[in-house]
């Protein structure tokens, strides 16, 4: 900008000082004229108005009659020039042009947001673009996913591929089509990213109306799926969940640096694909800073309060679950936290009546839920696995297969590490081995389980620092009387309500199958009674359930189970019941025909009557009842002969390992506890490496082969000092 200097007020130099003019030597004037020689015919009259008749002094040309002159110098500051040129903003002196190098205005070149299309454009604004075809009559310029236009002319040098810079001409909306031409902007220039201006939209308020609308979406990516097509990201917001599919070549990762747990930024199409909403992405872009933690904030608290229990009343009156039912709700609050967060949930049980029991509960509770939030027909399969545990532990084996699973599904599925369920099991230091791999891998862990856990402090025992939330009657003062069935039943009404009347059976399937008694356990009973089913029901359909179980083996048997338990077709149930009870008696029978007559029988002199039974020579191998079965059968038979009032012990036995039953009475006279004995021997002959537990009455005996008779021996001097 041209101003005037103000050092020299537009003169072009400054005057320093005065000096007398050498031309009129300081008198100003440079002659005389005689006026009258150089005026011809004016009247008399105006001569004299004017004074034109006498002589007059002629001013000095170099002085202008001043009689002095100014000396001066170059004004520095313009250059003589009078007048400057500065800077439109800052007021910095300029050789040329309107800004200083500091507050130059760059001419701007909009870079277009995928989703941007020919409404974004104006008229003389320079874009960026990519060339994608080329014509001997022009080139095709992609502006954006959905905008492009047409340099017309032949335009040699350019291939396909090449960025370059162009303006708009001409927009014909009507017609779809934009003229360019490319750009004759010289030096630097200033790039803006162009976003189309859509406002966020709850994943909640996507219907099927939507379908065709171009969305935004703010969310957790919660799995990432690779097809043989496209690639499907599951985006998670605080309102629900959905599918958005990403497509650059068939079977190739779109977007790799996105991975689950990102929050990200999702502009697409709304679609239907297999009968569920899928938004078409036209860009998906990960948050970063307070958009991340403000998306993530929401996604957080709207999950939470989703989580929490919609309510935590238990169906019977018990001091020992009223005292539980925090726990409870906590663990019902865990597992909905895991099916509104998107993880998978696994869970693991004990392959018996009572687990088989805890587990479908589960299961019939959390499916449903799954369901609603995820409309895909195979979600259930993707979010929820159950599957029987041997051992009344979690074994090694068990962690490892989940382990392996889990990060396969993960690397395979993109599905997030789950949420570990353990029922009828959990709760030992057997178990703790295992909970610590799965640690490692920061695995939450949910324990739902009745056997002892060992020493009790401040409701706290050994496995609580591996776990994150603990069920057990022997945390608040109870026993293993109250089985994992009926907690799990507990736990699943507080998780889904609605399981409520469907479920209300299996409590007493599971307290009838783990012999269970106590308050709770004939209260079960009853409410199983108000459905129907009588104890020799339940009864029939425990057995049935540990027969099928033995038979599934590693296997779940939804199908078949929810038959057996009566959750399916009523008259497949009847059939079925009555078709496998009838087959597994008949193998009982087979099993005490050769167990019994073998069957060592003596009563102490401290009055237990003590059973030893050699099951590996004296029982059938590899068939319906396993040796823990038959100890039971054994052990069942001997009490209908003595009567449940009188203190029995059984052992079974095979070359490693011993079963234990016995009936309440021994603890009751004696104090009587499996676990206390187990580790008493495990101190005591350290060589054996002896494990197991259980129950109080019930549990399991593992050791070194080759020191079995020395064990079982010790085993033998601890049940002859009871009493002692």
């Amino acid at each position: 900008m041209i101003k005037t200097c103000l050092e020299c007020k537009g003169k072009g130099h400054k005057v320093l000082s005065y000096k007398v003019c050498e031309s009129c030597h300081g008198s100003g004037v440079k002659s005389e004229v005689d006026v009258k020689k150089h005026v011809k015919g004016i009247s008399k009259g105006a001569m004299e108005r004017f004074d034109l008749g006498e002589e007059h002094e002629v001013p000095c040309d170099v002085c202008k009659g001043k009689g002095e002159v100014e000396v001066t110098e170059t004004c520095e500051e313009c250059g003589g020039k009078g007048e400057i040129n500065v800077c439109k903003k800052c007021g910095k002196t300029i050789e040329s042009g309107d800004y200083c190098k500091g507050c130059e205005v760059k001419e701007k070149v909009y870079a277009l947001h995928p989703s941007c299309d020919i409404n974004d454009l104006e008229l003389g604004s320079h874009y960026k673009g990519k060339v994608t075809k080329v014509e001997d009559w022009g080139i095709f310029v992609s502006l954006s996913k959905k905008g492009y236009g047409l340099v017309r002319g032949r335009m040699l040098g350019h291939d396909v591929g090449d960025e370059v810079i162009v303006k708009v001409i001409d927009i014909k909306k009507a017609k779809g089509e934009v003229d360019l031409t490319l750009s004759n902007l010289k030096g630097k220039y200033e790039l803006v990213k162009l976003r189309k201006n859509i406002a966020r939209t709850p994943i909640g308020e996507i219907t099927k109306k939507s379908v065709k609308r171009s969305v935004r979406i703010v969310g957790e990516v919660i799995q990432i799926q690779q097809t043989s097509g496209p690639t499907i990201f599951t985006i998670s917001d605080e309102t629900s969940t959905t599918w958005v599919a990403a497509f650059d070549e068939p079977g190739i990762r779109v977007y790799p640096h996105i991975n689950i747990g990102d929050i990200v930024e999702v502009l697409g199409e709304v679609s239907i694909h297999s009968g569920k909403i899928q938004i078409e992405s036209e860009s998906i872009e990960k948050l970063h800073g307070n958009e991340s933690l403000e998306a993530r904030k929401l996604i957080d608290e709207a999950i939470d309060e989703k989580a929490q229990p919609e309510t935590t009343e238990i169906l019977i009156e018990s001091e020992v679950l009223e005292k539980l039912r925090g726990r409870m709700a906590n663990a019902a609050k865990a597992i909905r936290r895991a099916i509104f967060d998107g993880r998978s949930i696994l869970v693991r049980h004990h392959a018996d009546a009572d687990g088989i029991c805890a587990g479908v509960a589960i299961e019939k509770a959390v499916i449903p839920l799954i369901r609603e939030i995820n409309p895909g027909s195979d979600a259930e399969w993707h979010f929820f696995k159950r599957a029987p545990s041997k051992a009344p532990f979690y074994e090694i084996e068990d962690v490892v297969k989940d382990l392996s699973f889990s990060l396969e599904d993960m690397e395979r599925h993109g599905q997030k590490l789950p949420l570990i369920v353990l029922l009828d099991n959990g709760s030992t230091e057997e178990d703790i081995v295992a909970l610590i791999k799965a640690k490692i891998y920061d695995i939450e862990i949910v324990v739902v389980d009745h056997h002892y856990p060992g020493e009790v402090e401040n409701e706290r025992v050994a496995v609580d620092d591996y776990v994150d939330v603990h069920v057990n009657p022997y945390l608040v003062g109870g026993n293993s009387e109250i089985t994992a069935g009926a907690l799990a039943y507990e736990v699943a009404k507080m998780i889904n309500p609605e399981v409520k009347e469907s479920l209300m059976h299996l409590p007493g399937i599971a307290a009838v199958g783990d012999h269970a008694s106590s308050k709770e356990a004939e209260k079960y009973i009853e409410l199983a009674g108000e459905k129907g089913y009588t104890r020799e029901d339940l009864d029939k359909i425990a057995t049935c359930v540990d027969f099928e179980a033995f038979y599934l083996r590693f296997m779940n048997g939804r199908g078949i189970i929810d038959t057996i338990l009566g959750l399916g077709n009523y008259d497949k149930h009847v059939k079925l019941i009555g078709a496998l009870y009838n087959e597994s008696q008949k193998r009982v029978k087979n099993q005490l025909r050769a167990a019994l007559p073998n069957l060592k029988t003596q009563k102490l002199p401290n009055g237990v009557i003590f059973n030893v039974l050699d099951v590996e020579k004296y029982a059938h191998k590899f068939t319906y009842p396993a040796p823990g079965k038959t100890t039971g059968y054994v052990h069942d038979t001997i009490v209908k002969k003595y009567g449940e009032e009188n203190p029995i012990i059984t052992l079974s036995f095979g070359p490693d390992f011993g079963v234990i039953r016995a009936t309440d009475a021994v603890n009751e006279k004696f104090g009587f506890n499996l676990n206390t004995i187990v580790t008493k021997l495990a101190e005591g002959i350290p060589e054996a490496g002896i494990d197991g537990g259980g129950h109080e009455c019930a549990g399991s005996l593992k050791y070194v082969e080759g020191l079995s008779k020395k064990v079982l021996g010790a085993f033998a001097e601890e049940v002859a000092d009871l009493g002692k």
